[in-house]
């Protein structure tokens, strides 16, 4: 009668057990999603601030239209990626051109003059910071998930939760990682 009842705990206990890592992994997974879902949020809010940008370098008068054109297409293909490693890409396309309109528009004075330019350019700088944190705390958010995945008991449970592991968010510009020369 004792070992029916030893075996009954054994088992609510395995049972509570295998519940509590199911329930880590998709907790893990969900945040993941969420974290990715804020870098989309951020991403696209760049892109949208892309055209009023635009817009306003257009005013100045012999602007390097490539330049202006080369924002427009790294945005457009921004909004048109669908996986990480298409995100990431356009993001850093996009972070690129960006670069090298504020890097021309330096030559204008009349447009770095302008409040909205320097509004938009504020706004971008801000987005940029929130960008960072958001790819920072994914790239957290996968390394926990994975780390359990790859670890007892957690990976026991696995093709249960229907959880697999995920991709750190990387920089796909070489050059980006390095740390820049500098030279006095």
């Amino acid at each position: 009668m004792w070992w029916l009842l030893i075996v009954g705990v054994l088992v609510i206990v395995l049972v509570i057990f295998g519940i509590v890592q199911f329930n880590k992994l998709r907790r893990l997974d969900v945040l993941c999603i969420g974290a990715l879902g804020d870098i989309d949020t951020l991403l696209t809010k760049r892109a949208d601030l892309v055209p009023n940008l635009v817009e306003t370098v257009k005013g100045a008068r012999d602007f390097e239209a490539s330049t202006i054109e080369a924002v427009t297409i790294a945005r457009t293909q921004t909004q048109a990626a669908q996986s990480l490693d298409q995100k990431s890409e356009a993001d850093a396309s996009l972070t690129g051109a960006l670069g090298r309109l504020f890097a021309v528009a330096e030559a204008y004075p009349q447009l770095t003059a302008t409040s909205n330019f320097q509004t938009l350019q504020v706004q971008l700088a801000e987005i940029e910071g929130q960008l960072q944190f958001a790819r920072q705390y994914y790239n957290d958010a996968v390394v926990h998930l994975n780390t359990a995945l790859r670890t007892i008991p957690s990976m026991w449970f696995a093709g249960i939760a229907g959880v697999s592991q995920r991709e750190v968010y990387r920089e796909p510009d070489e050059s980006r990682r390095s740390a820049p020369g500098v030279q006095f």
